[in-house]
């Protein structure tokens, strides 16, 4: 019979599973913080109806998803964890509780070119809060603020959060007379790290946005405004007074950053930039991207920002909200690509393997359980195979501890814990090996997931 080649498409990752080991650890941690701020977590299904999907209609994303007919019904894989919360806020207002603060750690599909570094399924990880009819500022310092967190506790050091406002670049716009074409310049601005100035400028002054040179200049050196937090937020106090919409935004950056600094943020770790301006238009205040400063040609890691109307597609409730996604696959092939995973990570799928050395297993089941009992990750190696074969299996999943038991051992209610790093061996009792194990594995967990080297 002929065999089928066994593959896997183009853009769908798969992971060894040291690898594998690894990323399930960086979402632990994220986990881990969202939980620390009070979030809950929430999953949504990977299939919905398309008309619920797509019910802002057309656009890229119709392009890019993944749609099908299963008999009568159009459904469609989800491609963001956004608008599925917009759906879920919308279904389930009445027995929910705001403002809402959910985490979703989950999958979502892209049929998109596939390419280095870029997925067509994909892992994210965002955390929003909404709130019913109004939301506090507070809350867009917080985002950030997590994400700073979780990124510390990741191992990353030398990562920058990139902070702007909507209604600075709404209302400096609106002072040049742009207020219509406000949608289109910054969907074009917010192509200048990838473009660079000039084409920029060539792209506002093209006939399809049609600004003159002069109103593409000033564009260009209001977005140029750089120095400290305090150096920019000062120059953008000359245009206070000019129009209502910047003075608004001026005041919510203003309070975003001293808010920041109150969350634990280093100045180190933020920065007031005019050229963020998230092309999706549903952005309206405070948005944010995240670039590891030793390689910004990945662009961003992380972003975000503040919408005030989520699930206007779906009920007239207003429903204000902040977040912030990571595309976590890409940020964990950028981190392997560039050596930034710990290699000295536990990946273990066991902390402990016992060597049953009799062919009575009766004594390895009852330690087994001891040790699982007490939290310690244990495998039973009962095959037939010779010593050296199961030794060298413990090698290869690194796997810290071995645990054998003859009849010496069991006869004087002892068993041998051998560890395989360094070699020491001791008998001991299986209370004392429980200690002795526990201790050694404290010692063992202390690294991150990734390994940054910059100060």
């Amino acid at each position: 019979m002929s065999k089928i080649q066994p593959r896997t498409l183009s853009g769908f990752m798969e992971l060894l599973p040291a690898r594998q080991a690894q990323f399930d650890r960086m979402v632990e941690i994220l986990r881990e913080t969202y939980s620390l701020y009070g979030f809950t977590p929430l999953d949504t299904p990977l299939i919905e109806a398309s008309e619920v999907l797509l019910a802002k209609g057309g656009g890229e994303t119709e392009k890019q998803i993944y749609r099908f007919m299963k008999g009568d019904t159009d459904l469609s894989l989800r491609f963001d964890l956004t608008v599925p919360l917009a759906k879920y806020v919308a279904l389930n207002y009445s027995k929910l509780t705001f403002p809402f603060r959910r985490f979703q750690i989950g999958k979502v599909y892209r049929g998109e070119r596939a390419q280095r570094g870029r997925f067509r399924e994909f892992y994210q990880a965002d955390i929003d809060v909404i709130g019913d009819g109004k939301l506090d500022i507070s809350n867009e310092a917080e985002i950030p603020a997590i994400i700073y967190q979780a990124f510390t506790r990741l191992g990353l050091k030398r990562f920058q959060i990139r902070v702007n406002n909507r209604k600075i670049l709404n209302g400096f716009y609106a002072m040049l007379g742009l207020t219509e074409k406000s949608g289109e310049i910054m969907r074009t601005v917010d192509k200048l790290d990838k473009i660079g100035a000039e084409k920029v400028k060539e792209l506002l002054m093209e006939e399809e946005i049609g600004l003159t040179d002069e109103q593409a200049g000033e564009i260009l050196t209001f977005i140029a405004i750089t120095g400290s937090n305090e150096a920019v937020l000062s120059a953008l106090e000359g245009y206070r007074g000019r129009n209502e919409i910047f003075d608004q935004g001026l005041d919510e950056l203003n309070t975003v950053v001293k808010y920041l600094a109150a969350f634990g943020v280093p100045q180190t770790h933020f920065a007031v930039d005019l050229t963020i301006a998230r092309g999706l238009d549903y952005y309206t205040g405070t948005v944010y991207e995240t670039t590891m400063l030793d390689h910004p040609e990945i662009g961003s890691i992380c972003s975000g920002g503040r919408y005030d109307n989520l699930a206007e597609y779906y009920t007239d409730k207003q429903l204000p909200g902040v977040g912030i996604s990571i595309g976590l696959t890409r940020l964990f092939f950028v981190l392997e690509d560039q050596g930034y995973l710990n290699d000295a990570l536990n990946t273990a799928p066991a902390d402990v393997l016992i060597l049953p050395m009799t062919d009575d297993l009766s004594p390895a089941i009852a330690l087994a359980t001891t040790l699982r009992q007490a939290g310690i990750r244990t495998q039973i190696h009962a095959e037939q195979k010779k010593f050296k074969q199961k030794i060298s299996y413990a090698d290869k999943l690194s796997i810290p501890y071995a645990v054998f038991l003859g009849e010496d051992e069991i006869s004087s209610g002892v068993c041998a814990v051998k560890d395989l790093q360094s070699g020491e061996q001791v008998k001991l009792s299986p209370a004392e090996a429980v200690s002795h194990i526990q201790a050694g594995l404290d010692k063992l967990n202390q690294g991150k997931p990734i390994l940054d080297k910059g100060e």
